[in-house]
């Protein structure tokens, strides 16, 4: 059986992930079998594996930095929230339903087996397993049957190494307060202390240390400084969310819905030189992009009354009108269309009017979509021709149909079911819904809908691909009028072998990894 190393935090959001993956890539670099595991994750960023099932992306990155293919087992339970008071429940990859935040508590210990059958798994195949925990094991309400921090060190028979964030104040408390809030068996299970995102000069922190040292017992394994590397981040706290400035010739607008999900569909975009991705949530912060996003999202038809109530659904149709590009991925994709109807009440049931800006309409449908998927662009006009036959790949991973609308429709003003979501259909696009061409051709048939500057699709890491960027972001360019002067891209998957890399060194310079590894039994 596999040695395992567990990492916990004092909160949420202390890089709990960033170290894990770390670890993951120290461990493949010295020549082990090294896979990822986490009992339950809550987040809306997810990732479909090659067998069509669905699993949290934060374990999908991890299992990347091992270098393996990612599997439902290093995740069986991804809990992704719906409302404030539940989540739709996904086990083993498969979705068993939306659940009350109380209901699943009560019921989580029946998990167990789930849990432990596919740690167990893996545990047989590789040498080591990083296991990561989630928020804190300190939290007293959510202690009760715990499966997921202390509770899975004990599955696992794991030493745990408890990480702090310092950028964020407090780590001295956090640090001994986590540990004096334990019970004795799960103190004993902490066999080192992080103190990460540290800025400065480390000797300052001598004297904090000494105490922590001192007052809970545990040694300090390393200070590790803030790191500048471009790894995706899983969830609502991720601080790439906060950027706001214009920092590239490229300004690229992505709206950060409350609901937002699978973020991570633009950091190829980011990652681009003379290109800056920032997430507005109020109109004053739109200003004159070069390209506007709509990316998906958990509830779109609550997402999107969000949008039109805050005025950025008129403000951005504005701008669409005056020829800005605006792409719509999954959720963004429907909302672009003419109308939602929800009669499985996949999100409470009912329809609303969409934005109007494609010529389609969507279904939801009581079973998920989950796919793979790869193909080419259809033969475009106007202002995206030049993306035009360009290889396209990733994963679908939606509850909803999307077809061409129908022709009687295109001038109609319907009233929907809660009348302060009727709007009055667009005509501005012209009388001929067959105006929208296909967007993408893809293995198992078409994909999304391209009209004027607007397309949509369902495909996530449609930006991943790098001769896809690359015509998008001239065409960004050409219309700005710049001059591109760095051509051809980069290659995704080379940028993300390289960020692993330069993680797992900071990792190694900062942390005690000769201490690890004897507490690893290795």
């Amino acid at each position: 059986m596999a040695k395992p190393i567990m990492i916990q935090g004092t909160m949420s959001n202390v890089g709990k992930s960033l170290i894990a993956a770390g670890l993951c890539r120290i461990f493949k670099q010295d020549g082990y079998r090294v896979a990822p595991f986490k009992s339950q994750n809550m987040a809306l960023n997810s990732y479909i594996t090659k067998e069509n099932l669905e699993m949290g992306r934060a374990q999908a990155v991890q299992a990347q930095a091992c270098g393996i293919e990612p599997s439902v087992r290093m995740n069986p339970i991804l809990l992704k929230p719906t409302t404030d008071m539940g989540s739709q429940v996904i086990v083993n990859g498969e979705v068993m339903g939306n659940m009350r935040a109380m209901d699943y508590f009560r019921r989580k210990r029946e998990y167990i087996p789930v849990i432990r059958e596919a740690y167990e798994s893996l545990a047989s195949q590789y040498d080591i397993i990083v296991i990561e925990g989630a928020g804190s094991p300190a939290e007293i309400n959510l202690k009760a049957d715990d499966i997921v921090n202390m509770g899975m060190a004990d599955i696992a028979d794991a030493p745990v190494l408890l990480v702090g964030d310092i950028d964020r104040g407090g780590v001295f408390a956090q640090l001994i307060g986590t540990v004096m809030l334990l019970e004795q068996q799960e103190q004993e299970r902490i066999r080192g202390l992080i103190i990460n995102k540290f800025r400065g000069d480390k000797r300052i922190l001598e004297p904090g240390l000494a105490m922590i040292t001192e007052r809970c017992g545990k040694d300090i394994l390393g200070v590790v400084p803030y790191m500048e590397v471009d790894i995706e981040e899983e969830d609502s706290l991720a601080e790439g969310l906060e950027q706001r400035a214009v920092r590239g010739c490229i300004d690229i607008v992505v709206i950060r819905l409350p609901k937002l999900s699978n973020f991570t569909d633009f950091q190829a975009l980011g990652a681009e030189k003379d290109v800056s991705v920032r997430y507005v949530t109020k109109t004053a912060e739109l200003g004159s992009p070069d390209l506007i996003c709509i990316p998906g999202t958990k509830n779109t038809i609550s997402d999107l009354r969000w949008f039109r109530a805050c005025g950025l659904e008129a403000a951005i149709k504005r701008l669409a009108g005056d020829g800005v590009p605006v792409i719509g991925i999954c959720g963004g994709y429907q909302m672009l269309g003419r109308r939602i109807t929800d009669a499985c009440g996949a999100e409470g049931g009912g329809q609303i009017q969409g934005m109007g800006l494609l010529p389609v309409v969507t279904f939801y449908e009581p079973e998920k979509r989950r796919r793979q998927n790869t193909g080419t662009v259809s033969q475009l006009t106007g202002i995206f021709e030049s993306l035009s036959g360009k290889r396209v790949s990733g994963y679908e991973i939606h509850m909803g149909r999307t077809v061409p609308a129908a022709r009687d429709e295109e001038d109609t003003t319907e009233t929907i079911k809660g009348g302060e979501d009727a709007v009055a259909s667009d005509d501005s696009m012209g009388p001929d819904p067959s105006g929208g061409t296909t967007l993408l051709q893809l293995e198992d048939g078409p994909d999304g809908c391209c009209r004027g500057n607007v397309l949509g699709s369902y495909l996530h890491g449609l930006f991943d691909e790098e001769e896809f960027r690359t015509a998008l972001i001239q065409m960004l360019c050409r219309r700005r009028g710049i001059e591109r002067r760095e051509l051809g891209g980069f290659s995704m998957e080379a940028w993300r072998e390289e960020q692993f890399d330069r993680l797992a060194g900071t990792l190694r310079a900062n942390l005690d990894m000769s201490a690890v590894r004897r507490i690893m039994g290795l």
